[in-house]
């Protein structure tokens, strides 16, 4: 496979040419100054993509060309957001950038509770823990009916832990999960006309009464006017798995398990409809064999997100180390070397090391951290090589 890296443009202080150093062949990137639901211009397009040539690499992947949430919930404007992001499209094939990955998640993207979780050895890694993401639902949000989504027992957990929470500890949360973590993702800090706890309501109205069944209804609307659009432009339009893979906040999730990813590449049967195989976010669920997963829908798989989480007890999850946890790499990598070994594929997720914390970086997009996991995914993939080789 391609080894690409995820940069986040001239701003990221990550360099291209450190980059291209530690053996980055290609680039996955984004027009991150555009909004979301505005036309990526072909002028802008080719200014990045000369940016990357010039320091010896490529842009192998769009990532993300974002869906507006008035295309997921369905808003009246979605056929005129629908037609920029065709034209967006249209741009990017025309400039030779032909996998793009997107998500169709409402109103969050991936939720944690901890972005610092230490580890025995004092790295920090990125975490989720359902209690404290409970806390916030029930106590902080006060989402109307959220207790009936718990246990008797969670509730409980939930009360006492609320009782015993400082100001700062809740201040915490909320920038953890609906500031630090969202706001690179979608172009701007939840909070701006108010504090970002109410903007994060306002948002979750937008969805009342969206079900699962509707939502999925507004994913087909939308492939139905850009797979066209990708087809001509020899484009590869990769679904981003929910992260994590089950309903958060009451808000229906479509793209969590073997049954969703068969309906949504079933509903448009075209090689531009395709999957983005992320390893971390299916390993999150209880439900998903990874390596299954990648052999069943290999031929649909056009990127691979190359991390891994480890499942704890009573629903937390971490992102573990990539030779380890239950997105079981290595057997993942075997599927797709033998059959897809064109694609690209990046890692993600990585711990924060020492050195990590004098460089400024997104939360799970740390240089040192994601550095040593692709040290361990090259040598993964070097080991398959050879078994493929052996094998002939």
């Amino acid at each position: 496979m391609i080894k690409t890296w995820r940069w986040f443009g001239k701003k990221d202080p990550i360099r291209l040419e450190m980059l291209r150093q530690i053996g980055v062949e290609g680039i996955v990137t984004a027009l991150y100054d555009v909004p979301p639901g505005n036309v990526w211009s072909a002028e802008e397009i080719e200014e990045l993509k000369q940016t990357i040539e010039q320091a010896g690499l490529f842009w192998s992947v769009a990532e993300s060309l974002p869906v507006p949430e008035e295309i997921k919930y369905g808003d009246e404007s979605r056929d005129r957001l629908i037609e920029n992001y065709q034209v967006s499209l249209a741009n990017l094939g025309k400039a030779g950038v032909k996998t793009i990955c997107y998500n169709f998640m409402p109103a969050i993207d991936w939720v944690r509770t901890d972005l610092e979780h230490e580890l025995p050895d004092g790295s920090t890694t990125l975490y989720f823990d359902r209690i404290r993401y409970a806390c916030f639902d029930c106590k902080i949000l006060g989402r109307a009916g959220a207790e009936k989504d718990y246990t008797k027992e969670e509730v409980e957990k939930v009360d006492q832990l609320y009782r015993v929470m400082t100001e700062a500890e809740k201040e915490r949360l909320i920038d953890t999960i609906i500031v630090k973590t969202q706001g690179f993702i979608h172009r701007r800090m939840p909070g701006m006309n108010s504090g970002p706890v109410e903007e994060f309501r306002k948002l979750l109205q937008k969805y009342e009464g969206i079900n699962r069944e509707l939502l999925r209804e507004n994913l087909k609307y939308f492939l139905r006017q850009v797979v066209p659009v990708a087809e001509e432009h020899g484009i590869m339009l990769c679904i981003h798995p929910d992260d994590p893979p089950f309903p958060v906040f009451g808000l229906p999730r479509i793209v969590s398990d073997e049954e969703d990813i068969d309906w949504i590449l079933r509903s448009i049967a075209s090689p531009a409809n395709g999957l983005t195989l992320c390893a971390g976010s299916l390993s999150a669920g209880t439900q998903n064999d990874v390596p299954a997963l990648a052999a069943k829908f290999v031929s649909r798989i056009g990127f691979a997100h190359l991390r891994s989480t480890q499942l704890l007890p009573e629903g937390d999850f971490m992102e573990a180390p990539h030779l380890e946890g239950d997105g079981k790499l290595i057997e993942v990598i075997r599927k797709l070397e033998k059959k897809r070994p064109d694609i690209p594929m990046r890692v993600d997720h990585g711990r924060v090391l020492p050195g990590d914390r004098e460089m400024p970086h997104n939360p799970g997009y740390s240089f040192y951290g994601r550095m040593f996991a692709l040290a361990q995914v090259e040598g993964m993939m070097a080991v398959v090589r050879k078994e493929i080789e052996e094998s002939k």
